[in-house]
């Protein structure tokens, strides 16, 4: 990669990312140069010289420095991969990311930045990129979404906030996929910018939560809190056997989501073994099953099983909650029947089917499964 911060010397990641900093916009200043950081629910009381949980958001000087101007991985690839089910279905969406996590989730797929100044193994050397530069590669490779994830974007809100400006000035659509420990004040900096969010509800106990080094509380108000203020969200939830998996907690959730709307798509997605959790088994296609008949019985419109495409039945797909009739078909990323009028609505009954959808049906790139890799992501380097 071109453009990685330098001095001429040998630097460390924490030298780099220190260098890649502005004056953030979401903190407050309190007595004796300390700040309280209101970015996620953590809400740090930051002395000067030390760093929030997240590691990335330091306190210089009485003033909040926070991460600006890289990236540490950015690709485009299917909007479905996020997955956002209901958001322009068939499109790419240009995903960007930073360093670091307010949560240490031991089962972490993105640990290698995610985990980054937290694990001595974790951490990339940044590239540096401008909101334009990031846009212009979305434009480029066809891509109709900017989307913040791989580590927690809300740590990094005021970048991706610098992103998603440009991104709108161009008529794309916005996302973040978030572990969902936000505060009202970074959901009111993000509401004017950000379309779409997905968050991830990792369990209903709040012993997981601790663990993970959350609270549970904080993720079920962020739910109904974006949706109240209008986000297009979607839900997903690991399946890990022996953590999260019981009847009783799937119903938990269920009925959460169901009580917030009914129309909050829920995604149920396999676990397999990564990082520090290799002990339970991979998440079984009886499962998802399980957890995704759960789901619809609880009274949400539209659940989905994922990870295992081609395994799950009907659970890929998006039917009209009030006819049944078939409106999206899929296998994995691939969109192989697209049925949706140009208004969004249900060709057959003509109900108005919740989400972000293109103006023109045509539009939608659909294929048949053995195109499933077809639609590999495009790195991008800057």
């Amino acid at each position: 990669m071109m453009g990685l911060f330098g001095t001429g010397k040998k630097e460390t990641l924490q030298d780099a990312l220190d260098a890649a900093t502005v004056e953030g916009e979401l903190y407050l200043p309190l007595e004796d140069g300390k700040v309280r950081c209101v970015a996620c629910g953590h809400r740090c009381l930051i002395k000067p010289g030390l760093r929030g949980i997240c590691q990335v958001r330091f306190n210089q000087d009485g003033r909040l420095k926070v991460p600006f101007g890289y990236a540490a991985g950015v690709q485009s690839d299917p909007v479905e991969k996020k997955p956002f089910f209901h958001v322009l279905p068939g499109s790419n969406a240009l995903t960007f990311g930073m360093l670091g996590c307010d949560f240490h989730c031991p089962y972490c797929q993105n640990w290698v930045t995610s985990q980054a100044l937290r694990d001595e193994a974790a951490g990339v050397m940044p590239s540096a990129c401008t909101p334009e530069g990031l846009v212009q590669a979305a434009r480029r490779t066809g891509a109709r979404l900017v989307v913040s994830s791989y580590n927690e974007p809300l740590i990094t809100a005021e970048w991706a906030a610098a992103v998603f400006r440009e991104a709108k000035k161009a008529g794309l659509v916005t996302g973040f996929v978030s572990n969902g420990n936000a505060t009202p004040e970074v959901l009111d900096y993000l509401r004017p910018l950000t379309d779409c969010y997905k968050v991830d509800l990792k369990s209903m106990r709040q012993e997981n939560y601790r663990r993970l080094g959350g609270q549970l509380k904080h993720v079920l108000w962020t739910i109904e809190e974006l949706h109240r203020r209008g986000f297009w969200v979607e839900v997903v939830t690991l399946v890990i056997p022996g953590f999260n998996d019981s009847n009783e907690e799937l119903w938990e959730a269920a009925r959460f989501l169901a009580g917030v709307s009914p129309d909050i798509p829920w995604h149920v997605t396999a676990f397999h073994k990564d990082y520090r959790m290799t002990e339970p088994d991979n998440t079984t296609v009886a499962t998802l099953i399980r957890a995704a008949e759960i789901g619809a019985k609880a009274g949400l419109h539209f659940v989905y099983a994922g990870n295992r495409p081609g395994e799950v039945g009907t659970w890929e797909n998006t039917y009209c909650p009030h006819c049944q009739t078939l409106l999206i078909e899929r296998f994995g990323y691939v969109i192989s029947g697209y049925h949706l009028t140009d208004e969004g609505k249900c060709p057959q009954c003509g109900q108005k089917i919740p989400g972000i959808w293109p103006e023109s049906a045509a539009s939608v790139q659909t294929g048949s499964p053995y195109d499933i890799f077809a639609r590999r992501p495009i790195r991008i380097s800057f």
